[in-house]
């Protein structure tokens, strides 16, 4: 089977089958940029009601430009890499000032924004703008690693040159918007990472994985994930609890949490240096956060004061009210807590 032909498979079978009510599929540069940046590392089912939500609320990339980071990372806590909400913060003003708010539809100019590489931004270009670039997601991989049985232990630079070659000589000139769309969709809904629907597949003729009798499971390689532990101290102190913006940590970055600590003796001296007097551990609450390369145990410690003061750099820190809630970003593991916490009184 000719690349022409797969093509035309997979946009025949997009037509009929594919996923054509996203809320994203306007063919607007903005919508196309904001879903893109989601679901990096996200699926579609997570990420429609945080678009739907982040959308209603920054309508434009001037809304973007004109709002604080943290109106930002309040709408997208919960959605995790955090990354990708400054990095569309940053984004928008470049976009302001360098391009006069318009989304740029070139390769050059696209992947000099920030958060933006060479899949994401042939997904704009393609989507939006309906030139002929093509895609290389994780679902693209998927499929492009089962059709042609692309051994898994090759270098990962080799495997990805490999992918790009392979994808770049399917992509048609004519309707390359329909075809990505379609990809995404059969890697999504067809070609899924554990038992494919092989039997209603449109390309099965030619696919060695459904060929093969072994039928192995291909997929890039996956680190084993290691557990890392961590102590984090929730300050009650008048019905409002201390949360600190974290902007040196790996994760969480830019959002507010409670103040983290490797061990209990580092809390003991952090309490210390703040006069933090009066204290009454009333409950310890624990969390487990599954992120891409570690698992994070989460032992957080609930104590209660009666000071009026504490001495902390008010600029990064807040006391965060349950009744009155602040907009800010807080990750999802706290914000969990700190529902159960409301929960409680």
């Amino acid at each position: 089977m000719k690349n022409w032909e797969i093509a035309q498979k997979i946009i025949n079978w997009k037509h009929c089958y594919g996923r054509n009510k996203l809320p994203w599929q306007k063919k607007k540069p903005y919508f196309i940029w904001i879903s893109e940046i989601m679901l990096q590392q996200t699926s579609v089912t997570t990420v429609i009601p945080y678009f739907n939500r982040f959308i209603k609320k920054f309508k434009n990339v001037y809304d973007l430009y004109n709002s604080d980071l943290n109106e930002i990372l309040h709408i997208w806590s919960g959605l995790g890499y955090y990354k990708r909400a400054y990095n569309i913060h940053q984004s928008s003003k470049i976009i302001i000032k360098k391009h006069n708010g318009h989304i740029p539809d070139n390769m050059k100019h696209l992947t000099q924004l920030p958060g933006i590489g060479k899949t994401t931004a042939g997904a704009i270009l393609s989507l939006s703008y309906n030139f002929s670039f093509s895609i290389l997601d994780g679902n693209i991989k998927r499929i492009l690693t089962r059709l042609y049985n692309i051994d898994i232990n090759l270098k990962k630079s080799i495997i990805q040159k490999k992918l790009w070659k392979l994808i770049n000589q399917i992509t048609p000139i004519h309707h390359a918007n329909k075809f990505n769309q379609g990809m995404m969709d059969l890697g999504q809904l067809i070609c899924k990472y554990k038992k494919p629907k092989c039997i209603i597949c449109p390309i099965k003729s030619i696919c060695q994985y459904h060929m093969s009798h072994e039928k192995n499971h291909i997929s890039l390689k996956i680190m084993n994930q290691k557990k890392i532990h961590k102590h984090f101290i929730i300050i009650v102190n008048n019905q409002k609890i201390l949360l600190e913006q974290r902007k040196s940590y790996k994760i969480w970055k830019y959002l507010f949490s409670f103040p983290e600590f490797d061990n209990l003796q580092d809390m003991k001296i952090w309490i210390k240096k703040r006069k933090i007097k009066n204290i009454v551990y009333q409950k310890y609450y624990y969390e487990i956060q599954k992120f891409s390369n570690f698992i994070l145990h989460m032992k957080c410690i609930l104590v209660s004061c009666q000071n009026k003061k504490i001495s902390y750099p008010k600029k990064n820190h807040i006391w965060y009210n349950l009744k009155n809630k602040q907009h800010v970003g807080i990750p999802k593991a706290i914000k969990e807590i700190l529902l159960k916490i409301n929960h409680k009184k």
